[in-house]
């Protein structure tokens, strides 16, 4: 088992359900901008971050995405729990925000392990309502701050996943992150460096 697993895991799980874990998943590592799931996909598998971040997006019927949270360090996604347990097709894209390791869990081992381990039924309860407060969070973020609000909150939330805050994207990627365009952003950016809040350089953004 990986270093990472071990660090995190192994004070989470019981020894039994440690050593099956190690025995039926498969270990992938993954550069940047990688498609994990696809919306429209069968999910085969369950995964486990062990590094690194993924963030999760929910595309519209033109392709359009907007971003739903960020899965990072020790996490796992409800929405991939979902498509497992009821056997459906993804709705949502995740892709790799950095460099990534994770496990990825057969998917028939999901219910064989919520009834055979409190750890493992433990921990899918509590990802369902980490994962849940966050699309609320994004959900309120959406319908009650104004695009200046939300630009601000998605620098902080960029910031504690990349922990730097040079910030290495192009407004393109925030504006379609933010489903708005490239010239609000644009715009709102500036305003932001003229207020002394960030600095914009020509290939990242540096928070202050």
């Amino acid at each position: 088992m990986t270093p990472e697993f071990t660090a995190f895991y192994g004070s989470l799980f019981e020894p039994d359900l440690l050593h099956e874990i190690e025995k039926v998943s498969h270990f992938r590592e993954e550069e940047e901008g990688t498609d994990l799931i696809k919306v429209g996909e069968f999910i085969k598998f369950m995964p486990l971050l062990l590094s690194g971040s993924i963030k999760i997006m929910r595309a519209d019927a033109q392709g359009d995405e907007l971003l739903l949270y960020y899965l990072e360090k020790g996490d796992t996604c409800a929405m991939t729990l979902t498509c497992c347990m009821g056997n459906t097709k993804s709705e949502i894209h995740a892709v790799t925000e950095t460099p990534a390791k994770l496990l990825m869990i057969p998917i028939g081992k999901m219910e064989e392990w919520s009834s055979k381990y409190k750890s493992w039924r433990n921990f899918v309860f509590n990802s369902y309502h980490t994962r849940m407060m966050e699309m609320l969070e994004s959900i309120d973020n959406i319908a009650f701050n104004k695009m200046d609000e939300r630009l601000e909150n998605y620098l902080n939330d960029k910031i504690e996943v990349l922990k730097s805050k040079h910030i290495y994207t192009t407004h393109k990627d925030i504006a379609s992150d933010l489903h708005t365009s490239r010239v609000v952003i644009s715009r709102l950016l500036k305003r932001m460096e003229n207020d002394g809040k960030i600095k914009l350089h020509r290939s990242f953004i540096e928070v202050l």
